[in-house]
């Protein structure tokens, strides 16, 4: 295959990765080009393959998506399995992507610093399915009108459709495991629980 071949199956494959990406955030191509200060209808030509990607619109995309540049090219592989993939902070948050192909369940490491909360969470929903696993600290989760304090090495699955947040109480930082399908996949956890937990106060913990 000649260079301008390779080239082109490239630049060919990123109209397909753009559009991933943007429906995997729900996002609208009015709201992109809002973000991003392109049009919508040179993003539209971009993700159906009829306009050529400058790297000027590549950088804008890739920083819209808060993702890196070589996630939209899909640089051909070098034979390292290892990912290099930067993290980004997000609502006081720092995630850690564990994937980088856009589309799919996504995985996360997250690291959420201790809060005082001063006011009662406000859940959101959107569409998805997640699973989330604690590493260390504690993590107080609200799905809908229940409300839990997960410690060290228990395990949530929930709908996003269902309003829920989800935040640290403290004393000190806490990391998570988060996979997050964008369409609804639904992550299957086959370990049991031994016993119920007791639910705490429903204004939230101590």
């Amino acid at each position: 295959m000649t260079d301008d071949a390779t080239l082109d199956q490239v630049l060919g494959a990123v109209g397909p990765r753009l559009r991933a990406l943007r429906q995997e955030r729900g996002a609208t191509l009015a709201q992109l080009a809002e973000t991003t200060g392109i049009s919508s209808s040179t993003l539209s030509r971009l993700e159906s393959g009829q306009r050529r990607p400058t790297l000027e619109l590549l950088l804008l995309l890739a920083s819209a998506h808060q993702v890196p540049l070589d996630r939209l090219v899909d640089a051909p592989a070098t034979g390292d399995p290892r990912l290099h993939l930067k993290p980004f902070e997000r609502a006081g948050m720092t995630f850690i992507p564990l994937t980088k192909r856009p589309g799919g369940v996504q995985a996360f490491k997250q690291i959420l610093p201790p809060r005082n909360f001063d006011r009662e969470p406000e859940p959101k929903v959107h569409e998805g399915y997640e699973w989330m696993y604690v590493l260390s600290g504690r993590i107080r989760l609200v799905l809908g009108a229940r409300d839990f304090v997960l410690s060290a090495g228990e395990v949530a699955e929930f709908d996003t459709r269902v309003p829920h947040w989800f935040g640290n109480p403290g004393p000190g930082p806490a990391e998570l495991l988060s996979l997050y399908g964008p369409q609804g996949e639904r992550m299957h956890v086959r370990a049991q629980p031994t016993t119920a937990r007791p639910e705490p106060p429903s204004h939230g913990v101590d």
